[in-house]
C-alpha cells in the first residue's frame, strides 16, 4: 500500500536500532517540546533550557555521534535521524543539540588533549554542562580568516584573550565556550570556562527567528587562561571549518524535519478544510502543490541518508556536505512557504507550526554557511577555479 508519509519506502533503509532511536527522540519531542514551543516562540525565550539539556543528555542525544567519554557512539545516520526529529519540533532545539555535540563537543573530542576530553566531555554528554562555539564576529561571518579576536601569550605561559563573537547559540547559558582566536602562531581554539573574569555573554533579543533558542554575544575582555587551555591538535582554519562541516551534516537532516512537519500539516489541513462544497485536497492546484512538496521532501531525506552512509564509511567530503546543506535548507523553506499558502490565513497563526518553521529556517539558511558560500564551494569543486578571491 502506498504510504503518503514515506512514498519512496525510505524506511526500508533503516535498521531496527535506527527506528528505535528515531522513535525515542520523536516521543521525547512530542512530550517535552511540542506542547510548549509555540508559547516559547511567542515569548522569545526558552524556560528550563538546562533541564531540557539534561533530558537530551539522558537520551544520549548530545554528542551522540562521538565515542567514549560518556558519548553514545551512534552512527551518523542515527545522529541525523535524531536531528530530523528534534527539528520537526523546532529548529531552535535542534540548534541546541547541534552546537553542543557537533561544534563544542566535537572540537574537544577531535582536537583536545586527553585531559580536556576527560574534564569536559562526560558532563557535556550528560547535559550537565552546556557548551557554545565562538567563531562568528560582528564584522566577520563568511570570512572567519579576518577575525579580530586575539590571544597573546603572557609571562609564565598564560594566554590572554580579547575580542567579541556574535550570534552564538547557547552563549549565555553555557558553562564552557570553544573560542577561536588569532595568535602569533596562527588561528587557535581555546577551551574557555565561562566563569573566567572578563568573560560575559549578553543575550541577543528582538529576534524574529529562532526565538525558542538562546542567542548571545561573547565578550572577552582580557580573559586569562592557563597554557593548557589551547586545543593542542590543530592550528589554522582547518579546525573550526571541520567542526562546521560536522554541524552542517546535522542541518542536512534537521531541515527535512521542519519541512516534514509543514508538509504533513498542509496535507491534513487540505483533507479537512472545505471550500466550494468539498475539501481543498480535491482541487488540482492543491494536489500539484502537495505533490511537489512531497517530491522535494523525500528527495531531501534520501540525500541525507546517502550522505550519512558516506560519513559512516569515512568517505564524506566537505563539498558533499555543502551540496546537502544548500539543497535541503533551500527546499525546506520552499516547502514551508507552499504549506503556508495551502493553509491560507491560518498559515500565519501560531496555532499551526508552519510560519514558525518558515521563519526559523531563514536563520538556518544563513548560519553554518550562507547559500552563496555553499554555491562557491560547489563551484570551486566543479570548475577547479577558486572564486572566493
Amino acid at each position: 500500500m502506498f504510504d503518503p508519509h514515506d512514498p519512496l519506502g525510505i524506511d526500508d533503509l533503516l535498521t531496527d536500532e535506527d527506528r528505535a532511536i528515531r522513535g525515542t527522540v520523536r516521543a521525547w519531542a512530542a512530550d517535552r517540546v511540542l506542547p510548549h514551543v509555540a508559547d516559547w516562540y511567542e515569548r522569545g525565550e526558552i524556560p528550563g533550557i538546562r533541564e531540557l539539556a539534561r533530558e537530551l543528555g539522558s537520551l544520549g542525544a548530545l554528542g551522540m555521534q562521538l565515542t567514549g567519554y560518556g558519548c553514545a557512539g551512534a552512527s551518523a545516520v542515527q545522529y541525523g535521524l535524531a536531528c530530523l526529529e528534534v527539528e520537526a519540533a523546532d529548529s531552535g532545539i535542534r540548534s541546541l543539540v547541534s552546537v553542543q555535540g557537533s561544534l563544542a563537543m566535537y572540537a574537544i573530542h577531535r582536537f583536545g588533549s586527553e585531559e580536556q576530553k576527560r574534564q569536559w566531555l562526560p558532563g557535556m554528554a550528560a547535559g550537565e554542562i552546556i557548551g557554545c562555539f565562538g567563531l562568528t564576529e560582528p564584522d566577520h561571518g563568511s570570512d572567519p580568516a579576518g577575525m579580530r579576536t586575539y590571544a597573546r601569550r603572557d609571562a609564565g605561559g598564560d594566554w590572554v584573550l580579547t575580542g567579541r563573537k556574535m550570534w552564538i547559540t547557547n552563549g549565555s547559558v553555557a558553562g564552557v565556550a570553544i573560542v577561536w582566536a588569532r595568535t602569533d602562531e596562527g588561528i587557535r581554539g581555546f577551551v574557555v570556562p565561562t566563569d573566567r573574569p572578563g568573560f560575559s555573554a549578553p543575550e541577543i533579543r528582538h529576534k524574529w527567528s529562532l526565538r525558542a533558542s538562546v542567542t548571545s554575544e561573547l565578550v572577552l575582555d582580557e580573559v586569562r587562561l592557563p597554557a593548557d587551555a589551547v586545543l593542542p591538535e590543530v592550528t589554522g582554519l582547518r579546525g573550526p571549518l571541520s567542526c562546521l562541516s560536522h554541524a552542517r551534516y546535522g542541518i542536512v537532516w534537521g531541515a527535512m524535519g521542519a519541512a516534514r512537519t509543514c508538509f504533513e500539516t498542509a496535507l491534513a489541513y487540505a483533507r479537512s478544510r472545505e471550500q466550494f462544497g468539498r475539501p481543498i485536497a480535491g482541487f488540482q492546484l492543491t494536489q500539484a502543490k502537495l505533490a511537489d512538496m512531497a517530491v522535494e521532501l523525500h528527495k531531501g531525506i534520501l540525500l541525507a541518508h546517502h550522505l550519512g552512509r558516506r560519513m559512516d564509511a569515512g568517505r564524506l567530503r566537505p563539498e558533499q556536505v555543502s551540496f546537502g546543506k544548500l539543497n535541503n535548507v533551500r527546499e525546506a523553506i520552499e516547502i514551508c512557504r507552499t504549506a503556508r499558502t495551502i493553509l491560507g490565513a491560518n498559515g500565519i497563526s501560531l496555532e499551526y507550526p508552519v510560519m514558525r518553521h518558515a521563519t526559523n529556517l531563514e536563520s538556518v539558511l544563513t548560519y553554518e554557511g550562507t547559500v552563496e558560500m555553499h554555491q562557491l564551494v560547489l563551484g570551486k569543486a566543479l570548475t577547479g577555479v577558486d572564486a572566493f578571491r
